[in-house]
Order: structure tokens, then C-alpha cells, then sequence
């Protein structure tokens, strides 16, 4: 089934074709020799939208594998097999000649993940999927193949899990999209259970449109039908990427690229009679628009277009509200303030700059701050029998964590009240350590003179 926006003419190419033979070819087409061939087949993925690969599975070598393996964390989980980095490393050639023969003869087949619960704010659970070591390995050959030829054709406005582009860039668009433009309207909105619910029939139409190597789609679909072991049984997987693979956030943005961002850049902005823009971070989006008809025509559309791909909006998460700079001006006029919104863990709000000038602010979300709270009470609580000095620089480890994330303009104040809440929880655990008090607040501000809790400071500027 041809997908929404496919060229006519298709041209079918063997990259290993131009890579081994092709130099005056990359000379002529593509315009330089890169340096390594992933990096070739994504410029040639650039330069010809019209291409389908149907010859790079081989790119899964002994020698990628082996950079995978270097490169990968050794302190994660292990899967069901119990093998370490470790424990892998130790026959590592043999290991990886083992799993390429098995790839290349097809009789390679992925163990089922190890799920887990991980608990949320919301008194809900989030599942992650642990996998084998090997097949951590694989999962990241596979990434980088098909990174190096879908993030090429990425909109911009698509910010989440890839390369030179974080939740800052995504805030940063955001405050372009309603300070610099003609944004009267917030569509903010959230997926329900994206991860879960993703759709493995489109998922491989959706790589199969740019992708034909029948070796790296058959890896495509073991991957997402290995199954999960939960409480010793089995399960298939009918649907969903699980949380922790590492293809995961690749193939998470392949389905958003062409379910949601394509189509609002290629098709319903044509529709639309005023500005309207995207930004778009995993499963989360907010919409911007300068008319409040064009976003109810958007949100109508939207939720049969999730539908349609097996998705749903969540719709406790969803709302249209009136904000921007002629809304900040008309509703204070009526004696009413813009309602807020959250994003990325920030709540975004309309204010004003110090020359008087409209301006979005942002500050931590309460629900994040309040969540990061009882962590580090729990945190300082299950240290307090520790040596003084490994807990104020194990505390000031993670406020520094902190401060790199949320360290924003405008948003000092939230920090510094963040900072002074941990050391109000320091105080009381230190005066649990044993049955008598002690401290007082005085002796207690002497020891942070002797021990300072690092200061929170703006780490990165939306207007630089």
C-alpha cells in the first residue's frame, strides 16, 4: 500500500553498488565522499527522496556490532539470559561471529524482554521492556541503519530522539512559534499510551516505503514480535515498541513522521486560512494557530487521523485555549488572565519582558516539582546513616542534574525554590540520625557555610 505523498517514480538503487564502485557518482551527486558509509546512504537519502534501499542489511557486520558493544552502557539491567557486557566481552569475537552467521542464515531470533513496572506520578505505571545483551546489540545496528535513512527527511519541528536536538530546542521553537508569529490559539495535546498502541502493520509500511531489504524488515518485525516474559509467562506482542529498546525512539519518530508532522506540514496547512505551526517531542505536541476555526478544523481531523492509525488522543490532556499576545491584551481588558499550559515539564505562561514587551515565561510544572520533592525525600532519607560528606555531594549531584534541565531563562526562581526545599528536607533527616536533635537551624546554616548545597544558575538561554 503506497503511503500518503510517495513519489511516482520510484528509483531503486544498491547503496553497496555506490559505495564500492560509485566515487565518481558521490562526486557528481551526492557532492562529497563521506566518511563512512551510513553517512553516505543519508546523504544519498537526501539528495534523492525518491530512493528505496533495497540492498543495506549487510551494513550489520562484525565490525558495527563491535562499535555497538563498546559503546554500550555495561551498568544496565540484564535480560532473561542474565548476560552481562562483562560476561559478553570475554569471547567477544567468537560471540559476534556467532550472531552474524545466525543473521545472515535468518535463524536469528530475539529473546522475549523482561518487563517491569515503573511507577508514575499518577499512581499508574509505565512498562519497560528489558532486553538481552545480544539483542540490545542488534536493536542498535538496526538503529543506526535505519537513522541513516529516515532523519533526513525529518521536519524540523521534530524534536524529539535525535541527533543535535534536545527538549530545549523544542521550547525554544515554541517560544518562536507564539512570540514571533501570529499565534492566538493553543492546541496542547497528548497521546494516550503512544508506545503501547503503535501499530505493527503501519509500522512496517511506514519503513518499507524507503527501505525494501527484505533482511532488514524481517529484523524489523522479529524485533517488535519478540514478545515479553512478565511474572514467568509469555506474551506476544500484538502491538507497540516496547519502552527500552533501543530502536524504539527511531521507529517512535518514523510513526510520528508520517501519522502526524508530515501530514500537518503537507496537508492540512494548505487547509487552513492563518499561520499554524507544530512542535512536536516524542508522543507529546502542541499546535499554534491564529485562528481559533482553523485549530477546531485541525482537531477534528486529528482525531480521526490518530484513529485511523490506531491511536487515541488523550483527551483529559487535550484542550484548545486562547493564549498569545492579543490574548494576554484582550483578557486583561476583561480583568482575566491567559490560561497556562504545560510542556516538557515546564508551564508555559504569558508575561512580559522588563521593557514591557510581550513574552512567554516558563517555569517548573508543579506536578514535576512536587514529584522531584518526595524523590529526594526519599532519597536523603535512605542515606542519612551515611558519612556527611557522601550525602552533600551525592545531594549536590543530583541538584546540578537538576539545574541542567531546568535551568531556563526565567525560571531561577522555581529552581531556588527547589533548592531550598532539599536542604529543609536535609535538616530534618540529618536530626534523624539519632534519637537526640542534631541540629538547630543556626548550627545547621554553619555546617552548609562548611558544606555548601550548590546554587541553582540559568544554564541555557531561549533568547541567545
Amino acid at each position: 500500500m503506497p503511503l500518503e505523498g510517495s513519489r511516482e517514480r520510484i528509483t531503486y538503487i544498491q547503496p553497496h553498488d555506490i559505495i564500492s564502485k560509485g566515487k565518481h557518482y558521490l562526486h557528481s551527486e551526492v557532492g562529497q565522499i563521506m566518511t563512512t558509509k551510513l553517512e553516505r546512504i543519508s546523504e544519498l537519502s537526501k539528495q534523492h527522496p525518491e530512493m528505496k534501499f533495497n540492498s543495506i542489511g549487510h551494513l550489520i557486520n562484525i565490525e558495527m556490532l563491535k562499535e555497538c558493544h563498546y559503546k554500550m552502557d555495561g551498568r544496565k539491567e540484564v535480560g532473561i539470559d542474565g548476560i552481562s557486557k562483562e560476561e559478553y566481552n570475554s569471547n567477544l569475537d567468537n560471540n559476534l561471529k556467532q550472531l552474524v552467521e545466525k543473521l545472515k542464515n535468518k535463524s536469528y531470533r530475539p529473546k522475549p524482554a523482561r518487563k517491569v513496572e515503573i511507577p508514575k506520578e499518577n499512581g499508574k505505571t509505565r512498562p519497560l521492556s528489558i532486553y538481552s545483551y545480544e539483542d540490545k546489540l542488534v536493536q542498535e545496528a538496526l538503529r543506526k541503519v535505519l537513522e541513516s535513512v529516515f532523519e533526513p527527511h525529518f521536519y524540523s519541528n521534530m524534536c524529539g530522539f535525535r541527533p543535535n536536538r534536545n527538549c530545549h530546542g523544542a521550547i525554544r521553537k515554541l517560544n518562536d512559534m507564539i512570540e514571533g508569529h501570529k499565534t492566538n490559539y493553543i492546541l496542547d495535546a497528548g497521546i494516550k499510551g503512544f508506545f503501547d498502541n503503535l501499530n505493527h502493520d503501519w509500522i512496517m509500511k511506514f519503513i518499507s516505503s524507503r527501505i525494501t531489504d527484505n533482511s532488514v524488515l524481517r529484523l524489523v518485525e522479529k524485533m517488535l514480535k519478540a514478545g515479553i516474559l512478565k511474572n514467568g509467562e509469555f506474551y506476544v506482542n500484538e502491538f507497540g515498541a516496547g519502552q527500552g529498546s533501543v530502536c524504539s525512539p527511531i521507529i517512535a519518530n518514523i510513526y510520528m513522521h508520517y501519522v502526524l508532522v508530515w501530514w500537518f506540514n503537507e496537508k492540512i496547512r494548505p487547509l487552513l486560512k492563518g499561520y499554524a505551526d507544530i512542535v512536536v517531542y516524542a508522543d507529546d505536541f502542541v499546535c499554534c494557530f491564529q485562528y481559533k476555526n482553523d485549530a477546531e478544523l485541525f482537531y477534528e481531523h486529528l482525531k480521526r487521523r490518530m484513529n485511523h492509525f490506531g491511536l487515541s488522543l488523550e483527551e483529559s490532556k487535550t484542550r484548545l485555549i486562547y493564549f498569545g499576545r492579543f490574548a494576554a491584551d484582550n483578557l486583561k481588558r476583561q480583568g482575566n488572565k491567559p490560561e497556562t499550559f504545560d510542556f516538557l515539564g515546564f508551564t508555559h505562561y504569558c508575561s512580559k519582558s522588563r521593557n514591557g514587551n510581550f513574552r512567554v515565561k516558563h517555569k517548573t510544572a508543579n506536578k514535576k516539582y512536587r514529584k522531584k520533592c518526595k524523590q529526594m525525600n526519599i532519597t536523603i532519607r535512605d542515606m542519612r546513616f551515611e558519612k556527611k560528606k557522601y550525602i552533600l555531594a551525592k545531594v549536590n549531584q543530583i541538584l546540578i542534574g537538576y539545574y541542567h534541565y531546568y535551568g531556563i531563562s526565567d525560571n531561577y526562581q522555581m529552581m531556588d525554590n527547589f533548592r531550598k526545599r532539599v536542604i529543609q528536607i536535609l535538616y530534618f533527616w540529618m536530626n534523624r540520625r539519632s534519637q537526640r536533635k542534631s541540629y538547630t537551624w543556626d548550627g545547621f546554616n554553619q555546617f552548609l557555610k562548611e558544606h555548601p548545597i550548590v546554587r541553582p544558575r540559568i544554564y541555557v538561554s531561549l533568547y541567545g
